[in-house]
């Protein structure tokens, strides 16, 4: 029920939005569920960060624009700069303030990092399938990031824990990508993590995905060997050219090797074992690409010649990398509950949020499909951690 009636001062009095701080832990009534998707309620938080080398020389707005595209230019000098809620070493500055390496960047959040309303995920359930004294073992539900990172800090696996089942602390010993699902490992204490942390570094821990794919994949084994690179702006990987790896000159790729064996196919899909031998970044997504079997869903390495989908379609990482967002100022209404029985009951405007139900980034907007990727085993010495496969698994 959207309020009547109710001037500025009175939504500004409703919304009751809290500071906090990463001393605030995560409690179940922070979120919010409507249609499918868990929101978090809006609240205050500063981020901090210190300047990286690369962003040395640039201003602060070419800087934000740039590194973080799913905001537009003007979103930065009209929404933080001119409301003085990013500050470089403790003052506001213009927009056309060089940074310096090292700097201290403070953004009192509104919709970047950190927001007062967290972008949404998919409400799936954090399932819990094993709990030892020393390691939790989840299904991770795709769009759910593992840990605070970015814009998320509540809408996390780890954050949901706590606040639902009051885990804590968890040491993620492995991450998986934001849209990919399953097995999720999580030490109980810093002493079980570093003894995982040993045994990956080492190369004794196997871990074991399943896809499924477009087309007939092969029958016998694929392995792929090839180098990948990663561009952090636009966040895609590609496979280093073949001729590349001949050439004098040195390779910008990172080795990269995957092992595939098909499950099953019906001739349109297959269901692929993916076993990656190195860990980079999106690895078996463009492994399987650099195949000519991509995710069946993955718009963001699907080819043209094989993409039915339009920019609306696409899956949040791409869209986010790609759309233009449109800031429509005073229309922004936050969800804020009045009551347990009505959680939708009062809406309240703050034109600089963007990650409000009727203000969603593309990508953000209640569409979003999880990746047909999801890890199913980790095996080290002496165990064994393994996840149900899910429903797409199946080609009946």
């Amino acid at each position: 029920m959207k309020r009547k009636n109710s001037n500025r001062e009175e939504e500004e009095e409703t919304m009751e939005i809290v500071w906090q701080t990463p001393a605030n832990p995560p409690q179940r009534q922070d979120y919010i569920f409507r249609d499918g998707i868990r929101y978090v309620k809006p609240y205050y938080f500063e981020f901090i960060s210190h300047a990286k080398n690369r962003w040395a020389g640039k201003t602060i707005v070419d800087l934000f624009a740039e590194e973080f595209k799913g905001r537009p230019r003007d979103y930065y000098v009209c929404a933080y700069l001119k409301a003085g809620r990013i500050q470089v070493d403790g003052q506001v500055v213009p927009v056309s303030y060089v940074v310096q390496s090292s700097q201290k960047l403070a953004i009192i959040c509104t919709g970047l990092y950190q927001s007062l309303h967290e972008p949404p995920v998919m409400a799936s359930e954090v399932e819990i399938l094993l709990t030892e004294p020393d390691v939790l073992t989840v299904r991770k539900p795709a769009s759910v990031p593992v840990h605070p990172c970015g814009q998320y800090r509540k809408n996390t696996v780890v954050g949901i824990l706590q606040a639902e089942h009051d885990l804590a602390p968890l040491f993620p010993i492995h991450r998986l990508d934001r849209l990919v699902s399953g097995l999720l490992i999580l030490a109980r204490n810093a002493s079980k993590a570093d003894i995982f942390r040993q045994q990956i570094e080492a190369g004794e821990v196997k871990k074991q995905y399943i896809a499924r794919v477009l087309g007939v994949f092969p029958e016998n084994e694929q392995v792929v060997n090839m180098n990948i690179i990663y561009n952090a702006r636009d966040g895609k990987s590609k496979v280093e050219a073949e001729n590349d790896q001949n050439c004098k000159s040195p390779s910008k790729g990172k080795a990269a090797c995957t092992k595939f064996t098909r499950i099953s196919t019906n001739g349109t899909h297959s269901i692929v074992s993916c076993e990656p031998v190195t860990g980079r970044t999106h690895q078996i997504r463009v492994h399987l690409q650099f195949t000519g079997h991509p995710i069946a869903n993955d718009m963001l390495y699907l080819s043209e010649s094989v993409n039915p989908c339009s920019v609306e379609e696409l899956s949040a990482d791409r869209a986010a990398a790609i759309s233009e967002f449109t800031l429509k100022p005073n229309h922004c209404e936050i969800c804020v509950p009045n009551s347990t029985d009505d959680p939708i009951e009062d809406f309240c405007i703050d034109p600089m949020c963007t990650n409000c139900p009727n203000l969603a980034p593309k990508g953000y907007d209640g569409r979003e499909e999880g990746l047909w990727l999801q890890c199913v085993r980790y095996s080290g010495p002496g165990w064994t951690y393994e996840c149900p496969y899910p429903d797409w698994a199946s080609l009946d």
